[in-house]
């Protein structure tokens, strides 16, 4: 089960980055905390190893010394965004800007009222 979670957190990250440019810290690390119970360091950890190539070495390794990347959790994530982020980009290039402008805006909003009402509510 936790192998079919990390790979739909994957595909599901790519195809957001295909659409919106977004993944990491707004799709994954959330994923990672709610999905699979993950605390906000090892998420944030495996998050970066995830984007190592373009983004973060040197965090990378510093938050593998403490033992906070889960690589397995990386490789499988890893695979799916790339395929996700395809069918992403993909499927973008067949909606208007408009549509993928308010997609975007929703998306956020929603992501905002999740992020506050969790903080608000003490969990």
């Amino acid at each position: 089960m936790t192998t079919l979670i990390l790979l739909a957190i994957g595909l599901g990250a790519g195809l957001l980055s295909g659409i919106f440019g977004i993944g990491g810290g707004v799709l994954i690390v959330p994923a990672l905390v709610y999905g699979l119970g993950f605390d906000q360091k090892l998420a944030t950890g495996t998050s970066l190893a995830i984007l190592l190539p373009p983004v973060g070495l040197a965090a990378v390794i510093e938050y593998h010394k403490r033992g906070d990347v889960d690589l397995r959790a990386a490789a499988l994530i890893a695979v799916m965004l790339m395929i996700g982020s395809w069918l992403g980009a993909h499927v973008v290039g067949q909606m208007d800007t408009k549509t993928v402008k308010a997609s975007f805006g929703l998306f956020l909003i929603a992501l905002g009222v999740w992020f506050s009402f969790e903080a608000l509510s003490g969990r």
